[in-house]
């Protein structure tokens, strides 16, 4: 198959994502409560967006530069693509769950469960996407796949730094059944942690944002 094929539908997968995304920021509108407070009990909502927004886009930047770096697209390939966008298309699913247990005001008392497990449910999503886009990394390192290949001997130090998060995201599980608010917390510096960090995605001359 054609590259450009597999960036031009997984651009479009991730474009939906990204976009359902801002579909779960509403308020109750005039007749309800005032809307300064709305906005203030609706913070979760927003945190959850932002979080979840950034990493959609550094998943779409990692993925960009990861499959310009490959020079045949096998079947294989294709079904690990597909593994990584199922989870992408879940993360607005779970974006809209733990937001709305994070700002439901029972959070405190019995719905307490429930927000950890939306949380729980949350970390498992970004972890099965790491995992996803670790499997399509874990490809590049074998035969002649890429331009530029990684050398054999800095294969662990590169999945190390590339699928690194999804370590975060296992404790970001355990945590979240024992504090929604921690777990969320641990989530969002992953976020931040991958604006910023840049590591080597194939040979001496591409770089790429981890994910």
């Amino acid at each position: 198959m054609d590259r450009s094929r597999l960036e031009a539908f997984s651009d479009g997968v991730f474009a939906v994502a990204i976009t359902l995304l801002a579909l779960n920021l509403t308020v109750a509108g005039p007749g309800g409560a005032r809307l300064t407070n709305q906005l203030g009990s609706h913070w979760p909502a927003f945190v959850a967006y932002l979080i979840s927004f950034f990493m959609i886009g550094i998943i779409w930047v990692n993925h960009h530069v990861l499959v310009r770096t490959i020079k045949t697209v096998d079947r294989t390939l294709l079904f690990l693509n597909l593994v990584l966008l199922l989870f992408v298309v879940l993360i607005p699913f779970a974006t809209a769950t733990v937001a709305e247990y994070l700002s439901a005001p029972e959070r405190l008392t019995h719905g307490g469960q429930d927000t950890r497990v939306a949380m729980a449910v949350y970390s498992a999503v970004f972890l099965g996407m790491s995992a996803g886009f670790g499997t399509i990394f874990e490809w590049t390192l074998h035969g002649e796949r890429v331009y530029q290949p990684v050398p054999r001997e800095k294969h662990w130090a590169a999945r190390a730094r590339f699928v690194g998060g999804g370590l975060v995201y296992v404790v970001a599980i355990i945590v979240a059944l024992v504090n929604a608010i921690a777990a969320f917390v641990l989530i969002a510096l992953v976020a931040v942690y991958y604006i910023v960090e840049r590591t080597p995605a194939a040979g001496a001359g591409t770089e790429s944002v981890d994910k």
